[in-house]
């Protein structure tokens, strides 16, 4: 099992100093949002990050109360991801309904652990309902955020609950700020590399690094756009749905964006250069002169982030991500990756290990990148 560093589990221990947790009811959120397939657990990467905090909460004596989330197609219920945590640490009860959780966590001895149910099977944890966060305040007596890859959302147990409990942040939550932090005052020379689809959203942080980082390396679905924009055909290739100006990026000498790129059509399929692509192509990938690109730039550079695939991956064009993984752990160079598609591709080859740190947050680690700062973090900053 990991384990909590020392540092954080100093600083996670000043809280149990402060409060004497033997005995009190900690409710604490998780994120458990991974994907469940009939029983199985198809990534468990978020469970794994999350079992360090429970371990610690167990041994200190705490009365935990694990709150969390869960988005499938396929399910609704938490209930397989209890039956998963359980096969490392005893849970007292899954608990199905909010109604009955009161009268289950007054039957909690020190070190008891139980879990509720799918948050967002109520309406008002999206809505940031005040009622909805103050029946899940009654349960306990202190709140821990160790949700990092949930807390860009102003949903009720990320904002709304510091507000009512004395409130703290997980070790899991202060590892990934101070790792991601360190984006903002980096080692030099700095590559920050971004792909995958959304450029509307991602923009902001592209521009943000363009002042930061030494080199942007810009792939992906978002790659496209400034194809478009330097005049290359691109034809049936994934583009922003709205027209966006990107003169400035697209002429900032800090931008590389791939070299060759993998394409397909009705009848082909291959590397071209930006060049050679017709108008009834798809760009899907990026191609074989991409990766000996960045390789190249990997002799040069000390610190790189890396948040995003470099083709359609989940359309099993992985290719250029998984050759471009590669290439930054044989490089050794400090690296942080993020980012579901990422995370997957990166889990798949069995690399995980081999980085300097693995963020469990997409969204979140997109936008703390882009802002210092997440809808959660602020909360527990004002309680």
């Amino acid at each position: 099992m990991q384990t909590i560093s020392p540092d954080l589990k100093n600083q996670f221990k000043k809280v149990t100093d402060e409060k004497n947790l033997r005995g009190k009811k900690i409710l604490l959120r998780l994120d458990l949002n991974v994907p469940v397939i009939g029983d199985d657990i198809r990534d468990d990467f978020r469970i794994r990050k999350s079992l360090p905090t429970l371990e610690f909460l167990r041994n200190a004596g705490a009365k935990t109360i694990i709150i969390s989330h869960l988005e499938s197609d396929l399910t609704d219920s938490l209930s397989r991801v209890a039956a998963y945590i359980s096969k490392f640490i005893p849970l007292k009860a899954f608990v199905t309904k909010l109604d009955e959780a009161l009268a289950v966590v007054e039957t909690m001895a020190e070190g008891d652990i139980v879990m509720l149910e799918n948050l967002r099977q109520n309406p008002g944890e999206k809505e940031n309902n005040p009622v909805f966060a103050g029946r899940l305040a009654s349960l306990a007596e202190i709140y821990v955020n160790d949700a990092f890859a949930v807390s860009h959302r102003d949903h009720a147990s990320i904002v709304s609950l510091p507000r009512l409990l004395p409130s703290y942040a997980g070790p899991l939550l202060s590892e990934e700020i101070k790792a991601l932090s360190k984006a903002f005052n980096p080692p030099r020379p700095f590559l920050f590399i971004i792909g995958g689809v959304k450029f509307d959203t991602k923009l902001p942080l592209i521009e943000k690094f363009l002042d930061i980082a030494d080199y942007v390396f810009v792939g992906g679905a978002l790659a496209n756009d400034i194809f478009k924009e330097k005049g290359y055909e691109i034809g049936r290739s994934v583009v922003a749905q709205s027209g966006i100006n990107l003169k400035h990026v697209e002429m900032n000498p800090r931008l590389i964006v791939p070299a060759d790129v993998i394409t397909v059509s009705t009848l082909s399929k291959g590397a071209k250069s930006l060049d050679l692509i017709g108008p009834d192509e798809k760009i899907v990938d990026a191609g074989p002169r991409t990766i000996d690109q960045i390789a190249d730039l990997l002799n040069d550079v000390k610190f790189v982030i890396w948040n995003g695939p470099l083709g359609d991956y989940e359309k099993d064009f992985s290719e250029g991500t998984e050759n471009l993984a590669r290439a930054l752990v044989e490089s050794k160079v400090e690296t942080i990756i993020g980012g579901g598609d990422t995370i997957a591709c990166v889990r798949k080859l069995g690399l995980l290990d081999k980085f300097s740190f693995v963020s469990t947050g997409g969204g979140a680690m997109v936008e703390f990148l882009a802002k210092g700062t997440l809808p959660g973090i602020d909360a527990l900053k004002t309680s």
